[in-house]
This record gives C-alpha cells, sequence and structure tokens, in this order.
C-alpha cells in the first residue's frame, strides 16, 4: 500500500525544531563546562586547604616539642585529631623521617609505614599529589618538620577524593536546575518568535517560499504592466520593468527607496500616486506616454501602502485618433457624395431645360475645381498622410461652415520626412490642432454673427468667414507645422495650462487633444509654442527636428486661365461657398487668388 505523501514542515517548524535542538546543546555545554570546572576547582580548593592545614600543623612549636620526647604519638594524636576535625579535611598525619606514622584517624594504623611520596619532602620541599592510601584516594600535601634547620619529622594533611566529588554533586542539583529553567526559558522564547515568523509566512515551507520567491521574480519582469508598491512613507518599495519604461525611469536609475515626488513625474500623476483613496482606469500622461492608472491601498491593521499598475495607453489612443480621423473622412466622403448628386442633377435639369451650354459650363468648372483642390495640396505637401489629412479636414471643415486655407510657403517635397519621424504622430499632431482650431473658429464665427457683426478677420479671406490656416513646411533642418485659427484666441494667463490633461473650453470629459499634441512633439525631440495669430485667434507653431536634411526647393507658382469658381461645393473666397484648401499653384487658380494665399 501506498503511503500518503506528507507535507513538509513549515519554515517556522523547522527553524523551531532547529533552535531547540541548538538551545539544548548549547545548555548542556554549559552545564558540562560548569561541571568541569566546578570539579577543578573543588579539587584545588581542597588542595589549598590541606596545605594551609599540613603547613601550619608543621610550624607548631608543640609539635616540635612533642617529637622530642620519647612517646610523640601520645601528645600528636590528640593535637592532630583536633586540627581535623577543626579544619574539615580526612586526616592529619604526622610522622618520624623513616615514615612511621605518629598519628592517623584510625589508631590501629599508628605505628604503621606511610603510604605515599616523601622523597621531595625530605629534601625540605612540600608538595601536592592524588594518592590512594589506606582511606582511599585522596589529594594529600606532604611537607617537613624543621627544628634549628633539621629535619626531625614530615606532615601528611589530605582529604579524600570521594568527599571532593560529594561537594561537587551537591553543586550539581543547583547547575541542572539552572540549566533546566534556560532551556524552558529558551524554548518558551524560540516558540513564541517562531508562532510570529509562522504567522508572516503562513505557514508556507523552506521550499515553497523559495519557489514563491522565483515565480514572484520570474512575474516581475514578464508582466507588461507596470507594478509599483508604495510603502506608507510613499516611498517606492518595489518596481518592474514595464514600471520603469512606462513612467521613463532608465534601467539603471536608483527608484527603489526613493520618494514619489522625488521622480520629477508630471503634476496629476504625482498626486494620483500620492493619494490616499483608491484610483480606477484614470488616464494620465508622461512626457512620452499616455498611461492608465489603478492604486489600491494595502490595509492591515495599521495602513502599510499602496499597490499600483500602469497600462500603456498610447497606442491605443493614438489608434483611437486615427479612427476618429477616418471616420471624419468617411463623413466627408458622404458629404461630398450628396454635394456631387446635387451638381449632377443641376447638371441633369439643365440638359432638360435645353441649356446644354450652361450645363457644360457648371460641369467643367466644377471639375476644374475639383482638381485645383486635390492640386494644391499634393503639390504642396507630397507626403501622402499628410495630404490625406488636410483634404479631409478640409471637407469637415466646410460640413461646420469653416473654411480650411493651406498657406501659400507650404511645402514638403516627397522623402523630405525622416523614418523615424513617425506618420502618426504627425497626424495626432496636425489633426488635433486643426481640430481645435475648427471648434474655436466655427465658434467664434458664430458668436460674431449674434453680436449683429461681420468684420472681416484677414486680408484675401472672405468677410465675417470662419477661418483654419495651415503653414506645413520641411526647410531641411525642422519640419514646422502652424495652425492659426478666426477664433475667439486664448487668455494668455492660460498659455501655460493648455497642454495640460484635462484643460478644455468644452467641459469636462474633454482636454486630451493638445496634451496629446506636445508629447507627440516631445517624444520627437520637437517644440510647441503657442501665441495669437494675424487673424485674433490661437496660433499653436510645432517645430521638429528633421536631423538635417536636404531641403525641397519651392516650384514657382504659375497661374492658370482656368474658369472662375462657381457656386457649390469647391468654391473659393471669392464666392465663399467652398470646402477646399486654397489653391496656391497649379492648374485652375483663378481671379479670386490674392497675394498672400488662394482659397478655392
Amino acid at each position: 500500500m501506498r503511503l500518503p505523501r506528507t507535507r513538509p514542515r513549515s519554515l517556522a517548524g523547522q527553524l523551531f525544531a532547529m533552535q531547540v535542538v541548538l538551545i539544548a546543546a548549547v545548555v548542556a555545554g554549559c552545564a558540562v563546562f560548569a561541571y568541569a570546572s566546578g570539579s577543578a576547582q573543588a579539587e584545588e580548593t581542597a588542595a589549598r586547604q590541606v596545605r594551609v592545614a599540613a603547613l601550619a600543623v608543621a610550624d607548631s612549636p608543640s609539635v616540635r616539642e612533642a617529637i622530642r620526647t620519647p612517646d610523640p604519638s601520645a601528645v600528636l594524636q590528640p593535637y592532630a585529631e583536633r586540627v581535623r576535625e577543626d579544619t574539615g579535611i580526612a586526616f592529619v598525619t604526622i610522622m618520624d623521617p623513616r615514615r612511621v606514622r605518629w598519628t592517623h584517624p584510625d589508631t590501629a594504623r599508628i605505628g604503621d609505614t606511610f603510604l605515599g611520596n616523601t622523597a621531595r619532602a625530605l629534601r625540605g620541599e612540600t608538595f601536592t599529589e592524588t594518592y590512594t592510601g589506606t582511606l582511599g584516594p585522596s589529594i594529600r600535601v606532604v611537607t617537613p618538620i624543621l627544628d634549628e634547620g633539621r629535619i626531625v619529622g614530615l606532615v601528611s594533611a589530605g582529604i579524600t577524593v570521594d568527599r571532593v566529588s560529594s561537594q561537587v554533586r551537591e553543586q550539581l542539583g543547583a547547575l541542572a536546575l539552572a540549566a533546566g529553567g534556560a532551556l524552558a526559558l529558551g524554548g518558551l522564547g524560540t516558540y513564541v518568535i517562531n508562532a510570529r515568523l509562522r504567522r508572516h509566512t503562513h505557514g508556507m515551507n523552506a521550499a515553497e517560499l523559495s519557489r514563491l520567491h522565483d515565480y514572484h521574480q520570474a512575474t516581475l519582469h514578464a508582466v507588461r504592466e507596470g507594478l509599483l508598491m508604495l510603502d506608507g512613507r510613499r516611498r517606492i518599495a518595489l518596481i518592474n520593468d514595464a514600471g520603469r519604461e512606462l513612467l521613463g525611469l532608465g534601467p539603471d536609475a536608483e527608484a527603489v527607496g526613493r520618494r514619489v515626488d522625488e521622480l520629477a513625474l508630471p503634476a496629476p500623476l504625482t498626486g494620483a500616486l500620492l493619494a490616499s483613496e483608491a484610483r480606477v482606469d484614470e488616464l494620465h500622461l508622461t512626457a512620452e506616454r499616455v498611461i492608465v492608472l489603478n492604486t489600491r491601498p494595502v490595509v492591515g491593521g495599521e495602513r502599510r501602502g499602496t499597490v499600483v499598475t500602469l497600462r500603456d495607453h498610447t497606442e491605443l489612443q493614438a489608434l483611437s485618433g486615427e479612427l476618429d480621423s477616418e471616420r471624419g473622412f468617411t463623413q466627408a466622403l458622404r458629404s461630398q457624395a450628396h454635394e456631387a448628386a446635387n451638381r449632377l442633377h443641376t447638371v441633369v435639369s439643365l440638359i432638360e431645360l435645353g441649356r446644354v451650354e450652361e450645363a457644360v459650363e457648371f460641369a467643367t468648372a466644377e471639375l476644374e475645381l475639383a482638381q485645383v483642390l486635390t492640386d494644391r495640396v499634393v503639390g504642396a505637401v507630397e507626403e501622402p498622410v499628410l495630404a490625406a489629412l488636410l483634404l479631409g479636414k478640409a471637407a469637415q471643415g466646410h460640413e461646420r461652415g469653416v473654411e480650411l486655407v493651406l498657406a501659400e510657403d507650404s511645402l514638403i517635397d516627397d522623402g523630405a520626412l525622416p523614418p523615424s519621424l513617425a506618420p502618426r504622430d504627425l497626424v495626432t499632431i496636425l489633426g488635433n490642432l486643426i481640430d481645435n482650431a475648427v471648434d474655436a473658429a466655427s465658434e467664434g464665427f458664430e458668436g460674431t454673427e449674434g453680436a449683429g457683426a461681420a468684420a472681416p478677420r484677414a486680408a484675401g479671406g472672405a468677410a465675417g468667414r470662419a477661418r483654419v490656416t495651415v503653414t506645413a513646411l520641411a526647410d531641411g533642418r525642422e519640419l514646422l507645422l502652424r495652425v492659426a485659427d478666426t477664433g475667439a484666441g486664448i487668455d494668455p494667463e492660460a498659455a501655460d495650462e493648455v497642454f495640460r490633461r484635462g484643460w478644455s473650453t468644452h467641459g469636462a470629459g474633454r482636454g486630451l487633444g493638445l496634451a496629446l499634441v506636445r508629447q507627440a512633439a516631445h517624444r520627437n525631440g520637437g517644440t510647441v509654442e503657442l501665441d495669437t495669430g494675424p487673424d485674433g485667434g490661437a496660433r499653436f507653431t510645432v517645430r521638429l527636428p528633421l536631423g538635417g536634411r536636404t531641403a525641397g526647393v519651392r516650384p514657382t507658382c504659375g497661374h492658370g486661365s482656368g474658369a472662375a469658381p462657381g457656386p457649390g461645393p469647391g468654391a473659393g473666397a471669392a464666392s465663399g461657398s467652398g470646402p477646399g484648401l486654397a489653391p496656391g499653384c497649379g492648374p485652375g487658380a483663378g481671379a479670386g487668388a490674392t497675394a498672400e494665399e488662394v482659397t478655392a
């Protein structure tokens, strides 16, 4: 039968067992050492005790007088017994130089030969030895008795080894009691400490903790979301690779242990990380990324810190912007299809009325105007992404009654932009700036109409017409994108706030476009400037370095002899009803062109 597999003991249990064994070994070792030291000390004490007694007897004048008598034992035996009883030693033996006893605790052994060494004493020395005599093994001292420099006898005083051992055994009980108390106290302290350790390790054993640590490290480096753990003082306790990347911290930067407000992050993001309440799917901008932030406090008996997760929203936000642009292009195509149907009906109606020449003239003018619009954009901006964006935004602006004008000095040759300049960033920058400008120009024009005024906004422009002027120029060193509108403008005091996420004149839920513009410009090493345009509205200027490419040469503008723009979509500044860009060059530039800029 297969026995069930038992789970290894927890780390706390293993440490408890090892500590108990260690404490027991230490206590046992200390007890053995104390016993050995006590035994040696007891023997040393006994040797000192018998030495003092032997020397005192040998120096006693009464002993020397008794030796001179014919029967020394009669005087010396009672004296030796008194000394033995008073000092607590085992025996005091006084003998002649020939080792014949004069005294002994057992009177029957008086007159017998002393058992032990006396040679050194006969030479005048006092020495200590352990010897087995008539009373058993004993620690004894032998010293000579001198009378006027002559050795007249010997004294041996001793204490049995059994008596010394009994004294040590009496101390051993107290020693064992102290050792047992130390062992119990050490075991109790170890148990308390390991109980606390068991709670902190959740009862896991060493293998489980090691495996958990390995999984923890692998997860931190593998997960694509940024992960931060902040302690109660808002210092970074842990951060993974994705977190460093999303916050713009280098892989070698010392982040652990630093406070959040020391990382030079944007103020809104720093405030969210320092907040005590939980945050859910908050959108924040760093210098180069759009991130989604979630925080959750770690709460136990006391506040312990915060767990923060970060998700990269940059690509999704860019794709959302591109989707919005595509949706706008679709709406513009729908609008143009509707206008084309209207024009087609007009041509058909003119033919049915027999006005064939007028129908041909109307259709030809519309075709020339459409071609002028396309030629103007393609001739000035050969970058396909920007050209498509401008055409689409022109149609969108027309639907809202805003004329989109391409400045006369605009020029971007094909290949002028380096591959490192992502088309997505160009769409983000120019698309958001044009959208904001169209909103501002449309609102400003509506406000002007409401006030009953329709003053001209710019030279060469239609009186009272809402207009957005776009400049796109690559001169070899940098790409300049400038968007100006005829709106109400921006308060100079708010110029530093317009690029902050959430700043908007359209209420809550807006205010991300300009922040994305600055982020995209910063990502490509460029700058964004805000001032007041010639029409009194806001003017944004973005400069992006191109890395020293050769500047494109602008061709000489030639004016065609096409027919003047007629009514309907695509009409220029002269008629004031077209959706298109100003045709500065190319075929079909008619009499409505001005010196500064040509509109269609």
